[in-house]
């Protein structure tokens, strides 16, 4: 009997010390956690985009886009000068819809004002409008749209309409005479893309999105990926320099960037029936600096990331901002002008004008060359600088 006890009591004995001793599913976890939020905080580019950027993109998405569309650049060919013709005009500018950029003296003069992008509304009054509202005909005011920009077309549509409309009914309330026609009548004529259609609005733009987003993701891979493998020290115990180096790895992305604009075009023309007016000739060349300076960006991110994974991070980082402030969705004369003035060197914005210039407009090189000496000094001092970075970083 007592044999007996005394083996119930080893045997539960043990059983607590083998529970005891049972490791615990969530050890350890607290000190890993603690180890973590250390390592954030130690490691600024970490806790840079994981604060920083949300709060830059809220700033932008706060205060620099705004979907109200005012203040549209426009010229006038006031072919009558007459009293009533100013009066019209004035209520296009009182709209704070319409900002007057030019007066012109010809239709020609009127129409290269828009397929140059100087302005996206041109507003026309004849000759004989004074006469013809005296004599109670309707006058009709010619109203071209830059149709590439379906915001901007949508509401310079509807605005010119209701101004037609308001001038009509004050001009009927002061007739005698009886008759309903309306003396004015806005006759709107969307240049570009008359059946507004979004793909031809959106895809231009968006090429030159996805050429941004593909290769500076690649190029800032690019130094990153050789000292990561250890293979960077080893080029340089060959004859290669820096400089010879940098163009190695950027001649591969122009290729590569070629190849991402001629997919990306040519299913914008297939599959979606986007038209190319202009030359395709002169859109490759204008393309080539944008693609110098994308790579360059690229090339400076690689040289100031410490990982594959920041190096993403970077690149991701740069895509937002080109989004919302190149003109993409948003026009950019409607963003305040400290944005206005980001937007000026964001190579995108230079090269999404000269997508819907070519592709929509029929813009030729006397009209985008500002484009093309932009950016190809934009690219050739972030190509300069990454090449001065990196012979300090290896010297």
């Amino acid at each position: 009997m007592s044999e007996l006890i005394t083996t119930h009591s080893i045997s539960a004995t043990a059983k607590k010390i083998s529970v005891g001793t049972r490791r615990n599913p969530f050890s350890g976890l607290v000190s890993v956690m603690i180890k973590e939020f250390i390592h954030i905080r130690r490691d600024p580019a970490t806790f840079f985009f994981v604060i920083v950027i949300p709060m830059i993109q809220m700033l932008i998405m706060g205060f620099g886009v705004n979907a109200n569309v005012r203040n549209i650049p426009t010229v006038v060919y006031d072919a009558s000068n007459t009293q009533e013709s100013r009066h019209l005009l004035d209520r296009f500018v009182n709209s704070d819809d319409f900002r007057i950029v030019n007066y012109v003296t010809s239709e020609a003069e009127m129409n290269q004002a828009i397929v140059a992008g100087k302005a996206q509304v041109a507003i026309k009054i004849p000759p004989d409008y004074a006469r013809i509202l005296l004599s109670g005909e309707t006058a009709n005011v010619l109203v071209l749209v830059d149709g590439s920009d379906a915001m901007v077309a949508s509401e310079a549509s509807n605005v010119a309409n209701s101004i037609a409309i308001r001038e009509s009914a004050d001009r009927l309330l002061m007739k005698s005479n009886g008759k309903l026609s309306l003396p004015v009548e806005a006759r709107r004529k969307l240049l570009f893309n008359p059946d507004s259609r979004s793909p031809n609005f959106m895809l231009p733009g968006l090429i030159a999105l996805l050429m941004q987003m593909q290769i500076v993701t690649l190029a800032a891979l690019a130094i990153i990926r050789e000292r990561e493998k250890g293979t960077l020290e080893q080029m340089f115990m060959t004859p290669v320099t820096p400089l010879g180096l940098m163009l190695g790895k950027m001649i591969p992305y122009f290729v590569v960037a070629f190849i991402v604009m001629a997919f990306t075009l040519t299913m914008s023309v297939v599959v979606f029936d986007v038209p190319i007016v202009g030359s395709l000739p002169l859109l490759i060349l204008l393309t080539i600096p944008f693609v110098l300076t994308i790579i360059g960006i690229g090339l400076l991110v690689s040289l100031r990331a410490s990982s594959p994974a920041a190096a993403i991070q970077a690149a991701i980082g740069t895509i937002l901002p080109s989004i919302y402030l190149s003109g993409y969705i948003f026009p950019v004369h409607t963003m305040p002008v400290f944005f206005q003035w980001v937007s000026q060197f964001l190579p995108v914005t230079w090269m999404i004008q000269v997508m819907r210039g070519v592709i929509l407009r029929g813009a030729g090189f006397e009209e985008l060359y500002r484009n093309a000496l932009v950016m190809t000094a934009m690219g050739v001092t972030l190509i300069v600088i990454s090449v001065m970075r990196f012979k300090k970083r290896v010297g």
